[in-house]
C-alpha cells in the first residue's frame, strides 16, 4: 500500500505529508506519514522486449539484392515514334512552344494576325523551323539517350511536357480568339 500511496502522490504532485488535504484526507489519515525512497532506478523496456533467458541469438541482416540494370532504351524507329513513345508529345510540344513565342513576337512587330503571318510568308519558315527542331529532337532518343536522364533540378522532363501542352492549348485559343476577333490579339 505505501507504494500505490507514493505513485498516487507523485502523480497529484503532492508531498504525501501534506496536511492541507490531498491524499491524506482522501485515505482518511491524520498524521499519515510514508517513507520516501530515493534514488529508486527503473528499467525501461519496450513491449516487444523478450526477458533475457529467452531471446534468441541476433539474426544477420539479409544481404541487399543488386538492383538489375535498366533495360535498353529501344531506337527503333517505330518505337520512337509510337503514340505512347518519348517523341511525338515531346515534338509536338517544342514545336508549340516555339511557335507560340514566335506568333506573339511578330504580332507585337508588325500587328499582324496569326493567320495573316502564314499568308504572308510564314508558311516556309513554318516547314523549316518544324525539321530542324524534329531532327533536333530526334536524335537524341535514336542514339538511346532519355529525356529524364538530360534533366537537371529545374529543368526537368515533366516540365517541359506540361510547358509543351500548355503551349499547345494556348497556341489553339491565340488562334481561335483572332479568328473569332478578326484581327490581331496584341497590337501596339
Amino acid at each position: 500500500m505505501a507504494a500505490s500511496c507514493y505513485g498516487v502522490s507523485s502523480v497529484l504532485g503532492r508531498s504525501p505529508v501534506d496536511t492541507r488535504g490531498g491524499l491524506n484526507q482522501l485515505l482518511g489519515a491524520s498524521n499519515f506519514v510514508l517513507p520516501i525512497k530515493r534514488n529508486l532506478k527503473f528499467r525501461v523496456r519496450s513491449s516487444a522486449e523478450q526477458n533475457d533467458e529467452t531471446k534468441e541469438p541476433a539474426v544477420a541482416p539479409p544481404t541487399p539484392t543488386p538492383i538489375p540494370p535498366k533495360p535498353k532504351v529501344s531506337t527503333d524507329f517505330f518505337d520512337v515514334l509510337a503514340f505512347s513513345g518519348p517523341g511525338p508529345e515531346r515534338i509536338n510540344g517544342r514545336l508549340a512552344m516555339t511557335g507560340f513565342v514566335a506568333a506573339i513576337a511578330v504580332e507585337l512587330a508588325s500587328g499582324r494576325d496569326i493567320f495573316a503571318q502564314v499568308q504572308n510568308g510564314g508558311f516556309p519558315w513554318f516547314i523549316f523551323t518544324s525539321a530542324l527542331l524534329s531532327v533536333a529532337s530526334l536524335v537524341p532518343l535514336f542514339s538511346g539517350q532519355t529525356p529524364e536522364s538530360k534533366a537537371g533540378a529545374v529543368m526537368t522532363s515533366d516540365a517541359e511536357l506540361w510547358n509543351g501542352r500548355f503551349a499547345m492549348l494556348g497556341l489553339l485559343a491565340l488562334a481561335i480568339t483572332e479568328y473569332i476577333k478578326g484581327g490581331a490579339l496584341v497590337s501596339l
